[in-house]
């Protein structure tokens, strides 16, 4: 594993792997809404692209589960019910826990020097009350948390998680944590690898996971 600041190669990087970057995070911030079809010819335009990397990007997007192709009318921004936003929590538990695992059998130092300006960021966030500026540090927490576990999958799979928790806000809106509440939470999730404590660690993210389902539980309707 890399020290921090040491120089290393940059990843080469093709097209259609940029304009998937700007489909995700189109799709996360709400510029691509759920339900909105997807226009070829004019996102190709709007990109500068041509349509085969564009094609391409949009069929990635279709295997992490973020866009739904129909049969003769196209693709179309997956819309995500209270059942959705469960499993997406069950998936970022079994990521998370293992992204913690190697974390507190690899490098805690380099972790911690990335995680600790992540939580001073939320607590910013918290501060200001602006809950779209807490939940970008919510995330970017979670994001540098898988990352710095040093596996390539896992980060892989928290990327397309992460953009499915933002898509799941208008779904969460009413079960989001006081800022408060959120900022206690990832500073005891960073006060437990500081101290190396990794059943407590552990513990932390899976009661971080299971409180949203069952605040979401607990809104939705009964069938």
């Amino acid at each position: 594993m890399s020290a921090p600041g040491q120089l290393r190669p940059v990843p080469r990087r093709s097209t259609a792997e940029l304009i998937a970057d700007q489909l995700r995070s189109a799709i996360m911030y709400g510029s691509l809404a759920p339900g909105d079809q997807l226009g070829e010819a004019e996102l190709a335009g709007q990109l500068g692209v041509s349509r085969g990397p564009l094609r391409e990007a949009m069929q990635r997007l279709v295997q992490e589960g973020l866009l739904r192709s129909e049969r003769h009318r196209g693709l179309f921004v997956c819309e995500l019910t209270p059942d959705d936003v469960r499993d997406v929590y069950v998936a970022r538990l079994a990521v998370e826990r293992a992204a913690c695992e190697l974390i507190m059998r690899g490098n805690r130092g380099e972790a911690l020097a990335r995680l600790t300006p992540a939580v001073d960021r939320l607590a910013e966030a918290a501060a200001s009350g602006d809950r779209t500026a807490m939940s970008d540090a919510d995330q970017e927490f979670h994001q540098t948390l898988v990352s710095c576990a040093g596996n390539s999958r896992l980060e892989r799979m928290a990327q397309t998680l992460l953009v499915e928790t933002r898509m799941c806000l208008t779904v969460m809106q009413d079960v989001y944590p006081e800022p408060q509440e959120l900022l206690d939470e990832h500073r005891r999730i960073l006060d437990a690898i500081v101290e190396g404590a990794e059943e407590r660690l552990l513990e932390l993210i899976e009661s971080h996971m299971v409180d949203t389902v069952a605040r979401i539980n607990a809104e939705s309707p009964t069938p």
